[in-house]
């Protein structure tokens, strides 16, 4: 008796026109969010290998090791092709220097404003807009319409069990939407093939674990519907119902997370981050600049009653030390001014992480941010994408400055210029060195971050159980509504 309910629920569904709208529709919109999505990672690549090609240009064509800079570009990640997330939204490039801390700037949506406005249309956001209002168009009559064909009643009037009825219903509805869904999906798989997107190991088990997780997020939406059609008697009524309930949970609750949180827990701007940085750094240079004419006070006053040719002896054997120690001091101020930049950049980002978790804790009412949070956490595109790159930026800035510093050192070079002493001809500045090129070979290079598969599953392990078990809940929930159904 099962599989006559089966097969009667699945040729029902397959027979129906909003499957065939369904199917086409889904089909179209996956297929081109693949390609389109494609071509975009293509563009990415091929201008983060034309900035790289320029940033080791620009090394080499350095004369001194003063004037070395090093622009940092962030790498695409193939798996945004299917979840943009903040990639977006995420400068990519940020310089490197003693005298900037590391900020990526120049997100792509910086760049061309008109794609910020209406933004993209990727896997993610078909499987969460879409897909989910079509589970509900799928099941919000699964129940209550049966009763009011007359079909529910006929069919209990054979030996079959409610809860063997109920589950050959959402099985039916299930294979006859999922099954159809994986032909797109297969193809779209095809396509990466076929454009040779490199992809390693773990980003072929990210996209199908990201399948598994859409997958189960368009179960939710089914079983939510059957158990709305479970507890109402008119099909009209379930699918209102339905619709508020899609309304509140994709497109107002995540959202009203976001905008309680920044109210609860305020975060200073980047405006006024920046402001605080720039006054000290104004005040740490005046500082610097009154110490400095202090200390050339005092060398003067050393000098007092010497003759004209004393003092010009003078300072011909003390002129490369006090160079050292201006040089030395200069470089305190900029050390001191990039620790109170990072100190306050980790404080505003210790109290946004604050604002974030409990923004996640309000938006995780909806299933539906669990579903995007564990989406992005997966592709790698989550909103840890920025600080995960600038700190491993700042890191590799404290390694090329010591390198820099070490050069420059072994070369007598101070700021972006060369000193030589001569007894003769006095104090020799070079700025520049026209004649020769750097030798740039045992320079430190910067690595990407990776997430190991590991880490994004483990990131993404709590909405996937949560989005399960809210999923395993609203079926018992069915179940239980069921059972209690009156059939006439």
């Amino acid at each position: 008796m099962f599989s006559l309910l089966l097969q009667k629920e699945l040729k029902n569904i397959i027979t129906s026109p909003k499957f065939t709208a369904t199917f086409l529709v889904c089909s179209v919109l996956i297929l081109i969010s693949v390609f389109v999505g494609i071509n975009e990672y293509e563009n990415a690549v091929a201008q983060y290998q034309a900035n790289q090609e320029i940033a080791r240009q620009d090394i080499a064509q350095a004369t001194s090791w003063g004037r070395v800079r090093n622009l940092l570009h962030r790498e695409p990640n193939p798996v945004q092709i299917f979840v943009s997330g903040v990639h977006f939204d995420v400068g990519r490039v940020s310089s490197i220097s003693d005298y900037n801390d590391v900020k990526l700037s120049r997100s792509p949506n910086s760049d061309e404003t008109l794609f910020a406005i209406f933004r993209v249309i990727d896997f993610a956001f078909i499987v969460q807009i879409v897909l989910s209002l079509f589970a509900i168009l799928f099941t919000y009559d699964a129940i209550n319409g049966e009763r009011e064909q007359g079909t529910l009643k006929l069919a209990f009037a054979n030996s079959v069990s409610r809860a063997q009825y109920l589950l050959a219903k959402f099985s039916g509805i299930w294979l006859g939407l999922i099954f159809p869904l994986l032909i797109p999906i297969l193809l779209s798989l095809l396509l990466l093939l076929a454009f040779n997107v490199p992809l390693t190991t773990g980003d072929w088990m990210s996209i199908v674990t990201l399948i598994g997780l859409s997958i189960l997020y368009i179960t939710f939406f089914m079983v939510i519907g059957i158990l709305v059609s479970a507890i109402t008697r008119s099909s009209s009524l379930s699918f209102l119902l339905l619709l508020v309930i899609w309304i509140g949970g994709v497109l107002i609750i995540p959202r009203l997370g976001v905008m309680a949180a920044g109210q609860l827990v305020p975060v200073e701007s980047v405006a006024q981050i920046e402001a605080k940085q720039e006054a000290f750094r104004k005040a740490r240079w005046d500082q610097y600049s009154a110490e400095l004419t202090n200390v050339w006070q005092e060398r003067e006053a050393q000098m007092n009653g010497m003759t004209e040719d004393e003092r010009r002896a003078f300072r011909d054997d003390n002129e490369w030390t006090w160079l050292e120690e201006d040089d030395a001091s200069r470089k305190l101020v900029q050390a001191d001014i990039i620790t109170n930049n990072r100190r306050l950049l980790e404080e505003a980002q210790n109290r946004k992480k604050v604002q974030e978790q409990l923004a996640f804790i309000i938006a995780r009412i909806s299933p539906v941010a669990s579903y995007q949070l564990a989406a992005m956490k997966i592709a790698g595109t989550d909103v840890e994408l920025k600080s995960r790159y600038e700190e491993s930026m700042r890191a590799y800035k404290d390694d090329f400055s010591e390198y820099i510093q070490q050069k420059e050192a072994e070369g007598g070079g101070h700021g972006g210029f060369n000193i030589t002493f001569d007894s003769e001809q006095g104090l020799n500045i070079d700025f520049g060195r026209n004649d020769q090129t750097l030798d740039t070979s045992d320079m430190p290079q910067y690595q990407t971050p990776e997430l190991s598969l590991s880490a994004t599953l483990g990131a993404s392990l709590f909405d996937f159980g949560f989005l399960g078990f809210v999923t395993v809940l609203a079926f018992g929930g069915s179940v239980f509504a069921f059972l209690r159904y009156d059939l006439r």
